[in-house]
């Protein structure tokens, strides 16, 4: 699915150079091999381009519960169980003791490999491409760009994409999944839920234009400001 939708966008790609790519998060929790997308991402695939990895509020939420699995341990219903499960570790009963989470929580960091560890580890908050800004969830378009909490950058939705304000870049992001990939003068949507709909897209840029890439499953998400691609919700299929 990767490898489909890399081939499709590098053979409609007529560039000098490597193509950039970015990935928009949500690496994990999202399908039964959370710990393979992980390895795949860590050892630089896809290796013909230059890579960019942004956070997913599941990112988020997966270090969270590494740093004080009782107080995060929702993240379990929200898909870390199958990520927990994916690093054979079973989690807990959610009514579990408070030392039953954190033997889990340390069982899976043991089980992490330190390279995946140091990819979550360094992930960006959001990349800024010329007039583009490359974010998982949205903005809060009352800050500057560099001003953006973590809660409007991987948590934004409904009044994010209803707002009519004016911002200082086109923000390109994931995180609610749509229909087919949508564009307008503000932002531009691209997360056609994978893990769910089997429908992997991605946006390319080059010069004003920008025109968007879909397959079917497994799928991931490619787009970018000229010589840019962009991917999204990753399955290693």
């Amino acid at each position: 699915m990767i490898a489909t939708l890399e081939a499709r966008s590098i053979a409609d790609t007529r560039l000098a150079g490597p193509p950039l790519v970015v990935f928009l998060g949500d690496y994990v929790d999202r399908g039964r091999d959370s710990a393979g997308v992980l390895g795949m991402l860590a050892a630089g695939r896809p290796r013909h381009c230059e890579c960019r990895y942004l956070r997913g509020n599941h990112e988020h939420s997966l270090l969270a519960f590494l740093e004080n699995p009782l107080a995060n341990r929702g993240w379990v219903l929200q898909g870390g169980a199958e990520t927990m499960i994916s690093y054979g570790v079973r989690p807990p009963a959610f009514n579990g003791a408070r030392e039953d989470w954190q033997k889990a929580a340390d069982d899976l960091r043991a089980a992490m490999p330190e390279a995946h560890v140091e990819f979550l580890a360094g992930l960006e908050r959001y990349v800024e491409l010329g007039d583009y800004a490359f974010v998982h969830a949205g903005v809060d378009d009352t800050l500057s760009l560099k001003d953006q909490t973590d809660e409007a950058l991987y948590w934004s939705r409904a009044a994010f994409m209803a707002s009519k304000r004016p911002f200082s870049h086109r923000v390109v992001h994931g995180h609610t999944p749509v229909d087919q990939p949508y564009a307008d003068s503000r932002r531009i949507a691209v997360d056609t839920g994978a893990y769910a709909s089997g429908v992997l897209s991605a946006a390319r840029f080059e010069g004003q234009g920008v025109s968007f890439l879909s397959v079917r499953r497994p799928m991931v998400t490619v787009s970018t400001p000229s010589r840019t691609v962009l991917a999204e919700q990753v399955d290693r299929g």
